[in-house]
């Protein structure tokens, strides 16, 4: 690292836990964001400022005046334009020695196995079961670890699915794909501003703990917050043996 890097991480590097050894990781590390909404948005600009050197960032969206009350990654003037490419412009102007590729499609098929297989770590901001599931199929085909998020009205949940652990839990575990999961769109159920804020901080947080293999991860741990009392609940997660998705894994 050249002496403005050193500054702009210094934060960091008097960490003894992640000190320019785990910088270095970060500098070096791919993650891939699914979603640049009100998850992906602390995410993406917390995985940026923190100096991860490759972001990924997909959303098929455009921004809507409605986002703006929680998608922080978003700008006024960005209305109407692709959200990972207002995010990707955010950005740039907080950390312009980062690559950050925008990928303003929805993402299906193949494409998962294609952009899976090319992070180190991936953040699951999306807010449908359909991609979730998709996604989760592909990280446990590459065993790249996934951290997962979701929040409406005032509740939120995060949790780490990490295949490379032989007894983790894989999302189709926890949530398995019947068929009849309902999506609860912040569009229909309203949420709290900073609750998703809360949520992607701590996925953010997880993914640069994983990258740089640092601590104790939420494999195997799904946390739940109320946030109208602020109170965490930990719920205890195991690995299914007749799960369709991980059992051949």
């Amino acid at each position: 690292m050249n002496d403005d890097q050193l500054l702009r991480y210094s934060r960091h590097i008097l960490l003894p836990e992640i000190g320019i050894d785990g910088q270095e990781k970060f500098r070096r590390a791919h993650a891939l964001v699914m979603g640049a909404g009100g998850l992906g948005s602390p995410v993406a600009l917390y995985l940026a400022s923190a100096g991860v050197g490759t972001l990924t960032i997909c959303d098929g969206d455009t921004v809507d005046l409605t986002n703006l009350q929680r998608q922080i990654v978003h700008r006024g003037d960005a209305i109407g334009t692709a959200k990972a490419a207002s995010a990707q412009r955010t950005l740039a102007g907080i950390n312009p020695e980062i690559s950050v590729h925008a990928i303003n499609e929805r993402v299906s098929g193949l494409r998962f196995d294609e952009l899976v297989r090319a992070a180190d770590v991936v953040i699951d901001c999306s807010d449908n079961f359909a991609t979730r599931h998709a996604l989760n199929r592909a990280c446990v085909i590459h065993r790249k670890p996934l951290v997962s998020g979701a929040g409406v009205r005032f509740d939120g949940q995060i949790a780490v699915f990490d295949l490379r652990n032989a007894d983790a839990p894989c999302y189709h575990c926890l949530f398995p794909e019947t068929g009849d999961n309902e999506d609860m769109r912040c569009a229909v159920m309203g949420v709290f501003a900073p609750l998703v804020g809360i949520i992607g901080a701590m996925q953010a947080a997880e993914a640069l703990k994983l990258i740089a293999d640092i601590g104790t991860s939420l494999s195997g741990r799904l946390l739940l917050l109320d946030a109208l009392a602020m109170e965490w609940r930990t719920v205890r997660l195991k690995r299914d043996a007749a799960c369709a998705v991980c059992r051949k894994v």
